[in-house]
């Protein structure tokens, strides 16, 4: 039968997996953690001031949700057998514990590190020196392992007795909308769907986006700014500034993707600040934005470039790289708009303009990579010297709309 672990079971669990010792002081606190919606996290804060993040699956989980566990600790194995990988000090693992059969993973808490977005957040300020650990980290992951059989071959295995599929395409559009649909969804969100519908533009360009996917490296496949976190003392480092968490989701895929999906987390960061109104444009309320985008462009161009700069043979793979990743990163924001709709059964007309220009990315990314970067794309190939000089804020160009002219989202 499976075990539940709970406040009062978790200590001799500890003790039986070998990760406590009674002798090393009886005295412990616990906390729950804020979870995500399969899981169930446990801070355990032990007498030797040494913290352990305990994880189990939520008895409602799906077949997919339980591979997750299994890879992550499948990643870690990976960091063990490939040096190479290990000594990349931002992925490094902290797992110390798998439990296949109760669901479960234990984990060293990295108490000295907070989560990026929630650094964000609270000080309102976007160091280039954090945007380039985190460029030069993907690079590294991504370069080191890319198109190596090794390394696919590593993460293809599957649990004992079951089947893994090799590639998983996460180019998906919206599903069309059924009547299942309609007792599912706040009756907002149906003009989510409606208005995505109306789109041919968008679906199509969608569409080619999934039949040019090409996985040819290792990725973390769910790179958000809540999967990285930051050291306290990040201004008096060197290195180690990041750290990269939660590896359930990393798989065998493409970078594009990859980066895509952490600009759109920076986005979000913007777009989560604008004023909506009804009787306010599209314009307007970009206008008004609490954080305007020209004081997170520089951290987005810098991961850009420095990515660029230590893995520059991506271009020679696909000389259309850093379109995709603004079309990748359109698509992700609408990934998190139907997320926002399914599991928190939550939609605004903020997610209407969240929408408008998500399509703009997908199916203008060329246009799109001067407003969102601040830098044409050719000047974001051009081979800079100085990139703390390069990558100032062009507010002049920021006057570029990243939507139609005649929206059909005016009233916003």
């Amino acid at each position: 039968m499976r075990l539940s672990l709970s406040s009062k079971n978790v200590i001799q669990y500890l003790q039986n997996a070998g990760l406590h010792n009674m002798e090393d002081g009886a005295l412990y606190e616990y906390e729950w953690l804020e979870s995500g919606r399969n899981n169930r996290n446990l801070l355990v804060k032990l007498a030797n001031n040494h913290q352990l993040l305990v994880k189990q699956k939520n008895h409602s989980h799906t077949d997919s949700s339980i591979h997750e566990f299994f890879n992550e600790w499948l990643f870690s194995e990976l960091l063990q057998g490939f040096p190479v990988l290990g000594n990349i000090s931002a992925i490094s693992s902290s797992l110390l514990h798998f439990d296949p059969e109760n669901y479960l993973l234990i984990h060293s808490y990295l108490c000295e590190y907070m989560e990026l977005g929630e650094f964000y957040e609270n000080n309102g300020i976007f160091p280039l020196e954090i945007a380039q650990a985190i460029g030069t980290t993907l690079a590294e992951l991504h370069s080191s392992t890319f198109q190596k059989r090794e390394y696919r071959d590593f993460m293809d295995t599957a649990p004992q007795g079951e089947i893994r599929y090799r590639y998983y395409n996460p180019t998906q559009g919206i599903s069309s909308i059924n009547q299942e649909i309609f007792g599912n969804i706040p009756t907002e969100a149906l003009k989510f769907h409606a208005i995505y519908q109306q789109y041919e533009s968008l679906e199509s360009a969608i569409a080619d986006l999934a039949y040019e996917w090409k996985p040819c490296c290792l990725t973390h496949n769910d790179l958000q700014l809540n999967n990285i976190l930051l050291h306290s003392r990040w201004q008096q480092l060197d290195n180690c500034l990041v750290k990269f968490i939660d590896w359930e989701a990393c798989v065998w895929g493409d970078p594009a993707f990859e980066l895509g999906t952490l600009l759109a987390s920076y986005l979000q960061v913007w777009l989560s600040s604008l004023v909506v109104d009804q009787n306010l444009s599209l314009q307007e309320s970009l206008n008004l934005a609490i954080i305007p985008l020209e004081v997170i462009q520089p951290s987005m161009l810098a991961i850009i470039r420095t990515y660029i700069d230590n893995f520059p043979i991506i271009l020679d793979y696909r000389p259309d790289f850093i379109s995709r990743v603004i079309q990748f990163t359109g698509l992700s924001l609408i990934h998190q708009i139907q997320n926002t709709i399914d599991y928190k059964k939550y939609f605004d007309n903020s997610h209407l303009c969240m929408l408008e220009i998500a399509q703009s990315l997908v199916i203008m990314p060329e246009q799109a990579v001067l407003t969102i970067l601040g830098n044409s794309l050719s000047e974001i190939l051009q081979p800079i010297p100085g990139l703390q000089q390069a990558i100032q804020p062009q507010k002049e160009q920021q006057l570029l709309k990243i939507y139609y002219e005649k929206t059909r989202l005016r009233g916003c």
